[in-house]
């Protein structure tokens, strides 16, 4: 888990990429910019924002063949070295990324390598290197007194609410290819940031393979229970799976079947959905890790628990108590209507 509040800018570089299919070219400042206390505040907050509102969803520097054949990794790498180094090496970031800017859909525009002191990753102090990229110009407008009238004058610049593009490179787990995170808005080009110019891919650590089982339940759900029960039985499926991710520190696949997997024929189900769509969510071999903690509150929030009638009336379980949903909703069948009925017993209505 990343906390970037005590995050502090120690140097940043400012160059500009132009596309090269067009024919622009690659700007490189001589110097590092000179931050001033009004600067360093504005640029925290359009650097880090999207980190803190983003799912962390962690990668690694990589290399078909290995990691240290990887640009990027070279470059930081020389950077944590030597900090002083970082606005030399920044020139070769830029000039890296100008190499795979030869896309007609890839845009121009500024991107800022920064040395970052103070992160805190998973509650310990790592320095990280921030590589930033703003594209879209917005029309802004600015005013002028002229004589005894406002004059409007229409300018271009940055919206410093919204990150392009964006990576977190920790200096931690250098012999794996380095721990980061990345973002990016502008998805015109999804292989551009992350593959071409990083080299990145997802990292499997617990909070990877907690989202990505979780995942597959989901889909499992969707494809095999609802199919074969219906849809009630695929909410509280997802209900049961949820919460066992939720009161255990560890997954055990056997001892979440057992528990999670009401109908024992659904298990051989089960097993034959994994081997065949395991590998869609990289949870093929996967069947023991530590559970992460806040991969299951994300996946809580995104997993649909009501249940949608052609009647225009929705039925909402609860995913904390599922007991209550299989206690006290009934489903049936009325021959006289030729129509399905949920019976739901209560004692009295709520406030809310």
């Amino acid at each position: 888990m990343i906390n970037l509040y005590s995050t502090q800018i120690e140097s940043i570089s400012l160059h500009r990429i132009g596309n090269k299919n067009k024919g622009e070219n690659v700007f490189l400042s001589a110097e590092p910019f000179s931050l001033n206390d009004e600067t360093t505040g504005l640029l925290k907050e359009y650097f880090f924002k999207p980190f803190r509102e983003k799912e962390e969803n962690y990668f690694k520097l990589a290399n078909e063949v290995d990691v240290t054949f990887n640009e990027v990794y070279k470059i930081v790498t020389d950077i944590f070295s030597d900090p002083a180094s970082c606005h030399l090496n920044s020139k070769k970031l830029a000039t890296h990324l100008f190499e795979q800017s030869n896309h007609p859909h890839i845009k121009s525009g500024e991107l800022y390598i920064g040395y970052l002191s103070g992160l805190l990753l998973d509650n310990q102090k790592v320095d990280a290197i921030g590589i930033f990229k703003s594209e879209l110009k917005h029309d802004f407008l600015q005013f002028e007194e002229k004589g005894s009238n406002l004059d409007i004058i229409v300018q271009q610049g940055i919206n410093i609410n919204k990150l392009d593009k964006g990576c977190l490179i920790f200096n931690t787990e250098k012999e794996e290819g380095y721990k980061l995170l990345s973002v990016d808005s502008n998805r015109y080009d999804a292989k551009y940031w992350l593959e071409n110019f990083l080299g990145a891919i997802p990292l499997s650590d617990d909070n990877f393979k907690t989202k990505n089982y979780l995942k597959f339940c989901q889909n499992f759900a969707k494809d095999v229970v609802l199919p074969a029960e219906d849809k009630q039985q695929e909410v509280l499926f997802m209900n049961r799976a949820v919460n066992h991710f939720a009161k255990n520190d560890a997954f055990e696949e056997s001892n979440f079947l057992t528990e999670v997997m009401e109908n024992p024929e659904l298990i051989p189900e089960f097993k034959h959905y994994k081997v065949e769509k395991g590998p869609k969510y990289s949870i093929e071999d996967v069947s023991n890790f530590d559970i992460a903690n806040k991969a299951v509150s994300d996946a809580r929030k995104k997993i649909k628990n009501v249940i949608s009638l052609d009647t225009n009336i929705q039925i909402k379980m609860d995913f904390i108590n599922p007991e209550s949903a299989e206690k006290f909703v009934e489903k049936g069948w009325d021959e006289e209507r030729q129509m399905y009925y949920y019976l739901v017993y209560f004692n009295k209505e709520q406030k809310t």
